[in-house]
């Protein structure tokens, strides 16, 4: 089994709820995905990342923080994605994360990995910063309009969550 298909099984575990199984697939297959992450092809880099969504393997979150600021933008593209799946249940991780989201979601120069940035902000808290970035990335001229789009429905999503608090 390599790890892709160790990472598909972890999926399985997770959305049945067997957190014994998973525990013990994730302390098999811990030092693999470290392994992956620091290899120099960045195919298997992104591979990692994703399986570190795929494990829920929370512990992994500084590793995740390596993977936002990889020179690749599969790797940056499958840690976003990590990110927004794992803190689903945890928006605090959004929070870890937040000041390096902001860069990413304004000045990142790959347009798929800019929408990913902005997504990741659903799950977190509807910060007042945040929100104003994302209305600034709407109403910017300057900007692609599917990041445009991207950071309007963020921003009214983040909007609508705060006056409901």
């Amino acid at each position: 089994m390599d790890l892709a298909q160790a990472a598909e099984l972890a999926e399985q575990y997770s959305q049945k709820g067997l957190e014994r199984e998973l525990a013990t697939l994730r302390s098999q297959w811990d030092d693999e995905i470290e392994a992956e992450a620091r290899n120099g092809d960045y195919r298997v880099r992104a591979r990692a990342y994703r399986a570190v969504a795929q494990f829920q393997f929370r512990q992994k979150l500084e590793l995740l923080r390596r993977g936002l600021e990889d020179e690749s933008p599969a790797v940056r593209g499958s840690s976003l994605i990590a990110l927004e799946s794992l803190s689903r249940s945890h928006p605090g991780d959004v929070n870890k994360f937040r000041p390096l989201l902001h860069e990413m979601a304004a000045h990142d120069g790959n347009t798929a990995v800019r929408r990913l940035a902005i997504f990741a902000f659903k799950n977190g808290t509807p910060q007042r910063e945040t929100i104003q970035l994302l209305d600034g990335i709407a109403e910017s001229d300057d900007e692609d309009a599917e990041v445009r789009k991207s950071a309007r429905s963020v921003a009214l999503l983040l909007t609508k969550k705060s006056r409901t608090k």
